[in-house]
């Protein structure tokens, strides 16, 4: 994704408002007259923090943006659950969803993070109806949301919004399969600095709520397990934690402790849709 003022990540650059209250206001076009239509639209575009449909062109954006309705991503909301139809999509604007495989011996395990940088519901993608693993609130923020039928309908009508998505779908499949590499290859608090710094590009500002519990599923391990992790990079100067509230203190210093998945990874984002 692609921060400026960082050297690397998992995800693309956060947008600019606070993430404490409502959607941000985008401006919406105003059925005057089409040029005053397009005029909307190139602003809504040019403010849009979903990168995604910031990547789409001003006339496809403008096309699906009377369809998307703004909503609030809450802690822990349910947005897909396992096995059971996916009813909407979720160009997700600011914070961060897990995709969790539950039921695993040992407990809860986190296959995939999803961000400002696409969209939850990849499996209407392919033409699914579900997926074995739910998708929840993580870090609460914003979003889009779009009807399954409708989504379905715009990929039809829209090729470029096509392309785009399976664009993401690539980007996401490579963001796992270097997960799955990064955990058996590098050590906690390697691990526990990517999550970190994967987290902290997709909402806005250096704090953000992070428990024990979310960590724990993020990194595959029991709880004790992130205590050492957080307090070795708390004893570096490089974050602080306390009652689930993480702050970033040395941005540069985290990307140095994080094991090189992490621009791996935004690599491959910025090859697909950067």
């Amino acid at each position: 994704m692609d921060d400026t003022r960082h050297t690397g990540g998992d995800a693309p650059a956060r947008s600019t408002h606070d993430g404490d209250g409502a959607p941000p206001a985008v401006p919406a076009p105003v059925a005057t007259s089409t040029s005053t239509r397009r005029e909307g639209a190139a602003a809504a575009h040019a403010a849009e923090s979903n990168r995604l449909l910031a990547s789409l062109p001003v006339d496809e954006y403008e096309w699906l943006l009377p369809q998307l309705v703004p909503v609030r991503l809450r802690l822990k909301e349910v947005l897909i659950e396992a096995h059971q139809p996916i009813g909407h999509v979720h160009f997700v604007r600011e914070g961060v969803c897990s995709m969790i495989a539950t039921e695993q011996e040992g407990g809860d395990v986190e296959v995939g993070t999803i961000g400002c940088e696409g969209l939850v519901g990849l499996p209407l993608l392919f033409d699914a109806e579900s997926s074995p693993y739910g998708t929840i609130v993580q870090v609460q923020g914003d979003a889009w949301r779009l009807g399954a039928g409708a989504f379905r309908r715009a990929l039809q009508e829209r090729p470029i919004l096509h392309r785009r998505c399976l664009r993401f779908a690539q980007y996401f499949a490579d963001q796992m399969a270097q997960s799955v590499a990064c955990n058996r290859l590098h050590t906690l608090e390697e691990r526990c600095a990517r999550w970190l710094l994967m987290t902290h590009d997709r909402v806005h500002g250096d704090v953000f709520e992070l428990t024990h519990e979310f960590l724990a599923v993020m990194l595959g391990v029991r709880r004790a397990g992130v205590t050492v992790a957080m307090g070795t990079l708390q004893s570096a100067g490089l974050v602080t934690y306390s009652r689930g509230r993480v702050s970033i203190l040395d941005r540069a210093g985290l990307e140095a402790s994080a094991c090189g998945c992490y621009a791996i990874t935004r690599a491959s984002y910025d090859r697909l849709l950067g």
